[in-house]
């Protein structure tokens, strides 16, 4: 990719969720400003934004700030401009990940990501423990034993205080139907994309 690609913003007002609103952003600093978790982020919200204009895509699909966002609408609520940054955010990083960044898909979140649907997918709800593992493996054998084995005087204190159970998962009912919908969400998506 180049250093500066003119016609992203463009692609990213037709394209992105929520992005034909992006060009409303009057670089207020309000979502930035907002963000519980700003400091973990390489690119403020606000930032983002403006790289998008600026055409710097490179920099924009590689930024962890499109993994750190923790959806708590912060940004959304406040926007005097009414921008949906989180879904924004978001859809860039469906972006980068579509592009095939390497970036895109190793960060620890975009690892766990994939964990949390897994088991989502799955079960038809999110089990913390099968979570948990997937993840680990996500780094390897080694780490998953280290990480483990790290981790067990909590899952110990969890399993003792009954705030985690021992046993098979517990799945939704019909199962079977949760996969139909999966199923038909991505024939959607795939003839959105297509």
């Amino acid at each position: 990719m180049s250093a500066y690609d003119l016609s992203f913003a463009r692609w990213v007002y037709k394209n992105v969720d929520g992005g034909d609103r992006m060009a409303l952003c009057m670089q207020c600093g309000t979502c930035s400003g907002s963000c519980p978790i700003g400091k973990q982020m390489d690119h403020g919200p606000r930032k983002i934004f403006m790289m998008v204009r600026a055409g710097m895509k490179d920099a924009v699909l590689k930024s962890n700030t499109l993994w750190n966002c923790v959806s708590c609408y912060n940004c959304v609520v406040r926007c005097p401009r009414k921008v949906p940054v989180k879904y924004i955010l978001h859809s860039l990083a469906t972006a980068a990940v579509r592009a095939g960044l390497p970036e895109a898909t190793s960060t620890d979140n975009a690892r766990f990501a994939k964990a949390f649907w897994w088991s989502a997918a799955k079960w038809g709800r999110t089990d913390e423990r099968l979570v948990t593992a997937k993840y680990y493996f996500a780094f390897g054998l080694v780490a998953f034993f280290k990480k483990s084995m790290a981790n067990l005087p909590i899952a110990i204190g969890l399993v003792k205080g009954k705030r985690m159970h021992v046993g098979m998962p517990h799945k939704c009912k019909n199962t079977g139907e949760l996969q139909k919908i999966l199923a038909k969400a991505a024939e959607i998506e795939a003839r959105k994309h297509a």
